[in-house]
C-alpha cells in the first residue's frame, strides 16, 4: 500500500484516488519570466518520478503542470527587455522545455497557460461572488477570508497568526488585509480581458484553481509544489476552490523541501541563485537529477560542486554495470544457477521487494537509490568471476536495472554497435589473459586497441572503454 505524506493533515495516510486505479496529479509549475533555478528542478524532477513510479505501479496517471504565463513578474520583465508578455513566455516556455528535457523530465500529459483559461477563471470568481465569498471594489475583485472559516487549514495556523506573520500589500478597500485578488483592473500598457467587472487579468492563485479543476475535475488526488507555496498560495487555492464548489479541492497535498546553496538560502540578495541553464554547461543534467533524487522530497538539501562531482562518480559505476551486462548478456548460454548465483537471485528478489517498499513510504527516493547500488555492488562482483556467468541470471538482473530507470530516469542508454561488439571481444580476451596471468598478452590487448583509438580504464565496477581525444 502506498503511503504519502499529506501536508493538509500533516500526517502519511494511504494513498486512496477519488477514482480506482486513476491517479490525477496537479503540480504547480513555471512562471515563465525566467530560465528556472535548481530549487525548482527539485520540485519538476520529483513530481517527474512520482509519475513515473505510479505508472509502474500500474496506476493510470494523469499528469497536469501549468505555465504561469501572465503575472506582477511576468509583466515586469517584459518591461525591462522591451517586448509583450506574449513574446516573453513564448521565450521563456521554450527554454523551460529544453532544460527540462535535459534533466530527463517528461513533458505533462497538459501543459495548460494561465491566459488560455480566462472563461473558466472568470466562472469560479463568478460563483465565489454568488456564495458571498468575494466582492468588488472599482473592478477589482477579491477573495473574502473571513468569509470561508477553514482558512488556514493548509498551512495549520489561524487567520490571526497568518495575518501577522505576512508580508502583505496595505490597501484600506480590503475587509481584512489577508483578503488577495482575484481579478485584478486593468492598469496603462498591461495586458487584459474582458469580464463582468470591466477588463482586468486574473490574480496568481485563482489561475491554478482554474486549470487544475478543468482538467482533473473538482475534487482531484494529489496537488504538489514546493515547500514555499503552502502559504499563501496553496492556502489561497484550497479557500477560492472549496468555496466555489463546496467540495474537497485535492485529497492529498505533497510539498518539496527546500535547497540551500552550500548551507546557505538560495536567493536573489545573496547572489547564490544557480538557475539550471547555465548549470547544464559544468554538470553532467543526469548528475543533476540524481543529486536532486538522493535525498527525501521533503527533507533539505544542500547543493555543493562537490556533491554534484559525487553524482557523477555514483552514475559513472551504474553505468558500467548497465554497458557490462547489455554487453555480455548477448554472449551467454544459460545453464542451472550454482549457488552463488542461487544467492544472487534471491538478493534480487530481496531488493524488489525493499525497492517497493521504501518508495511505498511516502516516495523515499534515497531509500531506493541506495538499495539499486547495493545490489550493484554484489553484480558486479559476479560479473568478474573466473568462471562467468549465465544469461538466465544475468537478464533478470538487466530487466531490473532497466525497470527501475523507467522510474529515475538517469542511466545513459548504450545500443552495442557490432564495433562494440568487437572491442567487447577483445576486452573479454585481456580479463582472461589477466586472469591467467599473461600480462604480455593482456598488455598487447590493449595496446593493440590503443593505435585503433580506444583506450581502456580499468575501474572498480569493470573495464570501461573510450575514444581517444
Amino acid at each position: 500500500m502506498i503511503q504519502l505524506y499529506n501536508t493538509l493533515t500533516g500526517k502519511k495516510e494511504p494513498l486512496e484516488p477519488v477514482r480506482p486505479g486513476k491517479v490525477g496529479i496537479y503540480a504547480c509549475g513555471p512562471t515563465v519570466y525566467d530560465y528556472f533555478h535548481i530549487g525548482n528542478a527539485r520540485v519538476f524532477v520529483t513530481f517527474d518520478v512520482l509519475r513515473r513510479y505510479l505508472a509502474c505501479r500500474g496506476y493510470e496517471v494523469t499528469f497536469v503542470q501549468n505555465y504561469t504565463d501572465i503575472d506582477d513578474k511576468m509583466i515586469r520583465r517584459a518591461a525591462e527587455l522591451g517586448i509583450t508578455v506574449e513574446e516573453l513566455a513564448e521565450r521563456f516556455i521554450r527554454a523551460y522545455e529544453e532544460d527540462a528535457g535535459a534533466l530527463g523530465i517528461r513533458l505533462p500529459d497538459h501543459q495548460p497557460r494561465a491566459t488560455e483559461h480566462i472563461p473558466q477563471i472568470i466562472a469560479i470568481i463568478e460563483k465565489l461572488l454568488e456564495r458571498g465569498l468575494a466582492y468588488v471594489v472599482e473592478g477589482d475583485v477579491y477573495f473574502q477570508v473571513q468569509a470561508f472559516p477553514a482558512y488556514g487549514k493548509l498551512s495549520h495556523q489561524p487567520l490571526e497568526e497568518l495575518a501577522a506573520g505576512a508580508r502583505v500589500e496595505v490597501d484600506p478597500r480590503k475587509r481584512h488585509p489577508m483578503d488577495f485578488a482575484l481579478w485584478k483592473k486593468k492598469k496603462e500598457g498591461e495586458p487584459s480581458w474582458e469580464s463582468p467587472w470591466g477588463e482586468g487579468r486574473p490574480g496568481w492563485h485563482i489561475e491554478c484553481s482554474a486549470m487544475s479543476m478543468h482538467y482533473l475535475g473538482e475534487s482531484f488526488d494529489i496537488h504538489a509544489g514546493g515547500q514555499d507555496l503552502i502559504f499563501p498560495h496553496h492556502e489561497n487555492e484550497v479557500a477560492q476552490s472549496e468555496g466555489a464548489t463546496g467540495r474537497p479541492f485535492a485529497r492529498y497535498w505533497m510539498h518539496v523541501g527546500y535547497l540551500n546553496i552550500n548551507k546557505e538560502k538560495m536567493s536573489k540578495s545573496l547572489g547564490n541563485v544557480l538557475n539550471v541553464r547555465e548549470m547544464r554547461r559544468q554538470f553532467d543534467p543526469r548528475a543533476i537529477r540524481f543529486f536532486l533524487l538522493s535525498a527525501h522530497y521533503r527533507s533539505p538539501l544542500n547543493f555543493s560542486p562537490e556533491q554534484l562531482e559525487q553524482s557523477a562518480r555514483a552514475l559513472e559505476r551504474l553505468d558500467t554495470l548497465l554497458y557490462n551486462m547489455r554487453e555480455r548478456l548477448p554472449r551467454l548460454n544459460s545453464a542451472l544457477p550454482d549457488p552463488q548465483e542461487e544467492a544472487l537471485l534471491k538478493l534480487l528478489a530481496e531488493s524488489r521487494q525493499r525497492f517497493i517498499a521504501a518508495m511505498d513510504d511516502d516516495f523515499n527516493t534515497a531509500e531506493g537509490i541506495a538499495v539499486l547500488f547495493e545490489l550493484a555492488r554484489e553484480a558486479n562482483i559476479y560479473l568478474n568471476r573466473p568462471e562467468g556467468q549465465k544469461a538466465n541470471l544475468l537478464k533478470p538482473l538487466l530487466d531490473f536495472y532497466e525497470e527501475m530507470d523507467e522510474i529515475f530516469g538517469f542511466a545513459r542508454q548504450e545500443e552495442v554497435t557490432p564495433l562494440e561488439a568487437e572491442i567487447a571481444a577483445l576486452i573479454a580476451r585481456r580479463d582472461e589473459a589477466r586472469r591467467r596471468k599473461d600480462w604480455a598478452e593482456a598488455d598487447a590487448i590493449r595496446e593493440a586497441l590503443r593505435e585503433k583509438g580506444i583506450i581502456l580504464e580499468d575501474t572498480p565496477g569493470g573495464v570501461r572503454w573510450r575514444y581517444k581525444e
